[in-house]
């Protein structure tokens, strides 16, 4: 008699618990012990076939799925959560001398042995996990130390912290706190794509790690590509009373732990920890700043106690700003946008914080003529606390007999007009807004940025091959694109010209203020814009708008005013306009974008906090101005009321409590605006 096996056939939602399982897996042996055992191609797949089964089943959707870890778009107001251990600051020490005071306190204060464990302090932004049943739960930022923001769906983006611990034995509620990173070249990258933008630079990764955490979208937080290491465990229920042992631990479950950590039983291996790693952290992929010292017993720790400010059992000791000494080759100039002129000096290469630096901004002629900077100098480069690297001094005495002085150039370095320097201002700029080639090139990159024209398709270089081939000159051109004259680039299919030239198409629809911006007239950002869209409602009154005229707008000054009509007087951008107009786009503001609908609210202040169910809160805020209300930030005895939504800020709520001002819930102040009269 023959025995057939009953074949067990996988059904799609053992295939879900399957693929979450071999994510988390791989998503800890590539980001916790970089030892992929797969291709980033084989991972993206398996990550899509999830995908598409969640999406199949929402049923069975799961907050820690690995597929949380490219985040959403939507944007979402972050709440507040009080810590439940305080995050204090810790004291910090400049001098090995204080690291020795600290050492004697904390021996006369135990009077037992104690061990000090020794590390690295990472230059990021704090953050508190909180894990419940090996699941993360919410991840919150030190905020005031007291309480902090709620950042858990951007942290999920984040694939060195487990949404799913691993292993046995941990406690079935903990904290652990860290710090979020942005890695060097990371950062590298993103700092490039924002000078290519002519945005903003960020000065160093804790500010790009802290910045990107606080994005309202997660998406873009995904793409950002943060790490983090952990470094503090905290519980009714720790595994043991050593601090380092714990950490060992929790590596065990999946976080990533600085491998740096060291146990020091003298005075001695403590200032050998800091004189190693004073050199050799130049040569992480990451920013430090100094090192931690922790008392490791915790019984210890809760035996020396806290200040009000911080920790008397550890203290952090912070390195001196990194410079290095290295030659000027030469100083080159770059012309932006705007026309402005940045001389650069070009070096030979040197490592500092862990990159290789060429350059370095030397931001205008004032500081050239400081510096006394001359050809061929031995100079100073620093970047300390400021990762954009910057010449602080000059070795005279390595100069070069006879060597000329650097002079700033006279005229710019792309189409040839003479530089122009305006009263009060450092930077010398091209008056040649419509003819230099950096600056019609950089105006286009500013008309189809997402704040701007939100033209997507086109980025830097895809505008360079334009302008090359001479598809290109200006932003009016870009309504005139046609699919087969794209297709002929290399590299450009015709989805692709299909997309761009529908995207293009699209943006005919932006409202008057964000075309205004677009048109990147100099000193007009997002909020200048929108309040001359207001004040003159169409292109046609604000181009013809005098001085004095353009001075009666609210927060617009002489500046401001001068650069508009110097803008319109221009024959070639009166020029541009006019096509712009006959591609159809919104050169006026919609007649019923700005009308008040009542003076319900009229005179009075407004105060918004919380979560709303709804509308967003930048949706309220736009009722308030349209029914005759001002939006304010703060509570005091002149405020009218607080629109206030779930998780209201305990200290505004305690505020408006002491100065009897009133709580108003959403539905409260919507049913206020439904029964109000048109104006």
């Amino acid at each position: 008699m023959v025995i057939f096996a009953k074949k067990k056939f996988m059904t799609d939602i053992d295939r879900i618990h399957q693929l979450r399982e071999e994510l988390h897996a791989h998503n800890h042996r590539y980001y916790i012990e970089n030892a992929p055992v797969i291709s980033d191609q084989a991972f993206d797949a398996l990550l899509r076939e999830l995908q598409d089964l969640e999406e199949k089943y929402p049923a069975y959707a799961d907050p820690t799925s690995p597929t949380m870890r490219v985040g959403s778009d939507l944007n979402k107001e972050f709440t507040q959560i009080v810590h439940k251990y305080p995050m204090l600051s810790l004291g910090n020490t400049y001098s090995e001398g204080e690291v020795t005071d600290f050492y004697q306190r904390v021996s006369q204060a135990l009077n037992e042995p104690f061990a000090v464990c020794c590390e690295l302090k990472f230059d990021g932004t704090s953050i508190s996990l909180t894990y419940e049943e090996g699941k993360l739960l919410y991840a919150v930022t030190r905020g005031d130390g007291t309480q902090g923001d709620d950042v858990t769906e951007n942290v999920k983006t984040i694939r060195s912290i487990p949404l799913v611990l691993q292993g046995e034995g941990f406690p079935e509620l903990f904290e652990i706190r860290g710090e979020i990173l942005m890695p060097w070249n990371v950062f590298d990258t993103l700092n490039a794509e924002r000078e290519r933008r002519e945005e903003p630079l960020f000065a160093n990764p804790r500010n790009a790690a802290s910045g990107t955490l606080k994005l309202q979208n997660s998406a873009m937080v995904a793409g950002r590509k943060l790490d983090a290491y952990l470094y503090y465990l905290l519980g009714e229920t720790l595994p043991t009373d050593s601090h380092y042992e714990n950490l060992q631990r929790v590596k065990k479950w999946g976080f990533k732990v600085s491998p740096t950590m060291k146990l020091a039983h003298s005075l001695e291996e403590i200032l050998d920890f800091i004189h190693y790693w004073d050199v050799e952290r130049k040569n992480l992929p990451v920013a430090t700043d100094g090192i931690v010292l922790k008392v490791d017993s915790i019984r210890q720790q809760r035996n020396l106690g806290y200040t009000a400010k911080s920790p008397r059992w550890a203290i952090a000791y912070k390195f001196q700003a990194e410079k290095a000494l290295t030659k000027l080759e030469y100083v080159s100039y770059q012309v932006g946008r705007t026309g402005a002129i940045t001389p650069v000096a070009n070096l030979q290469p040197v490592q500092l914080s862990g990159t290789i630096v060429k350059r370095a901004s030397l931001h205008n002629a004032d500081i050239i003529a400081q510096l006394d900077l001359h050809e061929g100098d031995m100079v100073y480069v620093e970047k300390g606390g400021e990762i954009i690297p910057k010449i602080t001094a000059v070795d005279t005495a390595q100069r070069v007999p006879g060597s000329a002085a650097v002079q700033f150039i006279s005229h710019c370095p792309e189409c040839g007009t003479a530089l122009v320097r305006f009263p009060d201002e450092a930077a010398h700029y091209c008056p040649n807004d419509t003819g230099c080639p950096p600056q019609l090139k950089g105006k286009i990159e500013h008309f189809i940025s997402r704040k701007a024209m939100n033209i997507d398709g086109l980025g830097p270089e895809t505008v360079d091959r334009f302008f090359q081939h001479g598809l290109l000159k200006n932003v009016a051109d870009l309504y005139t694109l046609r699919v087969e004259d794209i297709v002929q680039l290399e590299r450009l299919g015709e989805k692709t010209a299909e997309n761009i030239v529908k995207s293009v198409m699209h943006s005919t629809e932006v409202p008057f203020e964000r075309v205004l911006f677009a048109l990147g007239i100099r000193f007009v950002g997002e909020t200048v814009a929108k309040k001359l869209a207001v004040a003159f409602k169409d292109i046609e009154k604000l181009s013809t708008a005098t001085i004095q005229e353009l001075l009666e707008v609210n927060e617009i000054g002489e500046r401001i005013a001068q650069s508009v009509q110097t803008y319109f007087r221009n024959a070639e951008n009166q020029a541009l306009i006019e096509r712009l107009r006959m591609a159809g786009l919104q050169l006026a503001l919609c007649e019923t974008e700005y009308m008040p609908l009542s003076q319900t609210l009229a005179g009075k202040s407004i105060v918004i906090s919380g979560v709303f169910s709804h509308h967003s809160r930048d949706e309220y805020k736009v009722m308030i101005e349209k029914h005759g209300g001002k939006n304010i930030g703060s509570i005091s005895k002149k405020t009218s009321f607080v629109l206030a939504g779930e998780n209201m800020g305990p200290a505004k709520l305690e505020k408006a409590t002491s100065l009897g001002v009133a709580i108003v819930n959403e539905d409260e102040f919507l049913q206020m605006l439904s029964t109000t009269e048109e104006v």
